[in-house]
């Protein structure tokens, strides 16, 4: 089995980069005139192949050039790559659990709390495995469809076991006092605070191997055990020192053992045998057997599942994409308080080794908005009920004044994300510094007013009515576009560098007063819609006047000639018509020069200031909103090939990162990303769309103003 980093290609270091064929395509002069297996024109002469000749077969050659090659030395990591970890959620916590079986990714009680586990960004800050012993490689791992719950597949010379994992939910639990945490409207189902472990042997004989070491407060305060059952059943773990931390509770039908900061078990068991392991976190119950343990992962999958039928999927191939990424979407919200995290992770690098790391366990509101989209897509509009309720809660203050709206919020609604490093951590495979908080909370930028006025026209638009609580926020979102939209800012991307006039962020402007007057015009507020539509239509014209070069491209900023990515928003948000020459060149523009090996960057480090040193992969979200664009220009055909070969470079849950790196297919930054995954929704359902009207009409694009 070669080391995470070792390349899979076999193909010698000085192969271009440029040789390297998408997924799924063969090039014309490498097919044969005949078929690729023709008996007529078998030579008697040729010599017999031998059985394992495919063992002196490059990778490459049998994939059709897909794999890229590596172009430098090899690294042996320490670390998994990023997309081998799996998600769980149960929409109050999360965590991350690594391929070998050890979940290396925990916060309590919250996302954004301090880590329990954290191994993903150190590999001695704590981790937690459930599986056999000396094995580290299952034969297989995927999540039970319809959910949120990891089945792994272990295969050892004597035998097989099967690990199931969850974040547990039942029936809603706060009967008997109100919540202190949750502020939305409760729902039929909860999280109860635990993370649940199922094991069984369903052939020969395994040693199973369970290790628990936590390392609290981001590997700063040391655990300590204690026996809290009546033999070895159950243990609990506090941390040492003043740190305010949250205890864990162990609770198995092994027996327990305690070894400084670790708890350990170790059993042998034949085939049917069965063992639960369960950590929680509050005062709810955990299992005593293993039938209640497995009650309690039924009914977390049947929540799930009752989740997910709410939604819209089309009957497709691509049909899984679309359940996972909503699923994912959804793991990502906080139930108590409607937000919606922009990923799980904190540090997770965008360049191997570099300092462009962030921590992203944050409520974005241009990510949360954007996100609602892909579930609108879906039919799935329930979160967005609950995440206009979390704004409405952080943008007024405790005497209803409407206050100024931040780039991004604590989960909980904290307005202040105060950023510093922890130098003690080595960080995910060497690269520093971790961060935790996030200095953009306090940046100006300006496309937040048109997110949210965007995402909220089209939650109410088809209702007719806007909701009474909703309007005053709006009302001044629509003046901060106003007052605001001349002047430069950080844009999108958040950069370090000095503000500029990005051409994104006053389309954003635009978009706020275009869906701010047809807002107004719904609640009936003419005088304000007649407005906001002549202030709309001002700053269309300098747009047009100034963020669009003489080859009538537009441009990342003003008077400039470099591309950004994000302008292929242009036709998504109905800015200009998808058949005006300039969107036309825009698109074709960035999918030429703005791409590496077919995947897009959100600009070019050599020619935006951003206020960092090195280079970063390609952004996910980027690259399917090219696929999403190509179908608004009617570029059917490379969309498609575009959408299968990112659909190729996904984890093996089908998750994604927010980067990939083109030449590896490694992907970079932290994981799993709301971003990628709302776009990826988007996407698909352009492609499915277009294609579907070839014998069934007019094209219906995935999002429409």
């Amino acid at each position: 089995m070669p080391s995470y980093d070792e390349p899979l290609s076999d193909e010698p270091d000085d192969v271009a980069s440029d040789d390297i064929t998408p997924h799924g395509v063969i090039p014309d002069d490498v097919l044969p005139e005949t078929a690729l297996y023709d008996p007529d024109h078998l030579d008697p002469a040729d010599p017999a192949v031998r059985r394992d000749a495919l063992g002196d077969v490059a990778d490459d050659q049998l994939n059709a050039d897909y794999l890229p090659s590596q172009t430098g030395p090899t690294h042996k990591s320490a670390y998994p790559p990023i997309d081998d970890y799996a998600f769980l959620s149960d929409c109050e916590s999360s965590c991350l659990i690594a391929r070998n079986g050890s979940v290396e990714w925990m916060c309590l009680p919250r996302p954004d709390s301090p880590s329990v586990f954290g191994a993903m960004l150190d590999r001695s800050a704590g981790h937690f495995r459930v599986g056999p012993y000396g094995v580290n490689v299952p034969a297989a791992r995927r999540y039970l469809p319809g959910g949120m719950i990891v089945e792994t597949t272990w295969q050892t010379d004597t035998g097989w076991l099967i690990v199931r994992d969850a974040l547990v939910l039942g029936p809603w639990h706060n009967n008997d006092k109100r919540s202190r945490t949750h502020r939305r409207t409760p729902m039929d189902w909860d999280a109860e605070h635990m993370l649940l472990r199922t094991v069984k042997c369903v052939n020969g004989v395994i040693e199973l191997e369970v290790s628990c070491e936590p390392a609290f407060d981001y590997h700063r305060s040391p655990a300590r055990w204690e026996y809290t059952g009546q033999v070895y059943e159950q243990a609990t773990a506090t941390c040492e020192g003043e740190s305010d931390c949250t205890s864990i509770t162990l609770t198995t039908d092994l027996r327990l053992g305690l070894e400084g900061r670790e708890a350990r078990a170790r059993t042998r068991m034949k085939e049917g045998d069965s063992v639960f392991v369960a950590l929680s976190w509050s005062e709810l119950p955990a299992p005593r057997t293993f039938a209640e343990a497995a009650e309690k992962m039924w009914a977390t999958s049947e929540c799930w599942r009752q989740w997910i039928t709410l939604g819209k999927f089309p009957d497709h191939p691509w049909r899984g994409y679309l359940q996972r990424s909503a699923l994912t979407l959804k793991g990502l919200t906080y139930a108590p308080t409607g937000a919606l995290l922009a990923a799980a992770t904190t540090s997770l690098p965008e360049t191997p080794g570099g300092e462009r790391n962030w921590d992203y366990r944050y409520a974005w509101v241009r990510d949360s908005t954007f996100a609602l989209w892909g579930l609108y897509t879906l039919g799935m509009n329930r979160e967005a009920d609950d995440f206009f309720a979390f704004l409405h809660d952080v943008a007024t203050d405790g005497n209803g004044e409407i206050l100024p709206l931040q780039v991004l919020y604590g989960i909980g609604g904290e307005r202040t994300i105060t950023e510093y490093e922890l130098g003690h951590l080595h960080g995910y495979d060497g690269a520093r510094p971790v961060r935790i908080g996030n200095g953009a909370y306090n940046q100006e930028q300006h496309d937040i007013w048109g997110t949210i006025l965007d995402s909220v026209y089209l939650h109410v638009k088809s209702r007719q009515q806007v909701p009474e609580t909703l309007w005053p926020m709006l009302e001044k979102q629509v003046q901060g576009a106003i007052e605001h939209w001349r002047e430069p800012d950080r844009g999108i991307w958040e950069i370090r560098g000095e503000p500029q006039h990005f051409t994104s962020s006053k389309i954003m402007c635009w978009v706020a007063l275009d869906r701010g007057s047809r807002l107004a015009e719904l609640h009936g507020e003419t005088d304000y819609a007649k407005k906001w539509s002549e202030l709309a239509d001002e700053i269309h014209a300098d747009i047009l006047d100034n963020g669009v070069n003489a080859d009538g491209v537009f441009t990342q900023t003003y008077g400039g000639d470099t591309l950004d990515a994000s302008l292929l928003l242009v036709p998504l948000l109905r800015f200009l018509p998808s058949d005006d020459p300039r969107v036309h060149k825009t698109v074709l523009a960035i999918a030429d020069n703005l791409t590496e090996q077919g995947l897009v960057l959100r600009y070019r480090t050599d020619t935006t200031d951003d206020g960092l040193s090195g280079v970063e992969g390609t952004f996910t979200i980027c690259s399917f909103w090219l696929v999403s664009a190509l179908v608004e220009i009617g570029e059917i055909q490379r969309a498609r090939h575009l959408c299968e070969r990112l659909l190729g470079y996904a984890s093996p849950l089908e998750l994604y990162a927010e980067e990939i790196d083109p030449r590896t297919g490694r992907h970079l930054g932290n994981f799993p990303q709301a971003f990628t995954h709302l776009a990826l929704i988007n996407a698909l359902t352009h492609v499915i769309r277009a294609e579907q009207k070839i014998t069934s009409g007019e094209f219906h694009p995935a999002h429409r103003a």
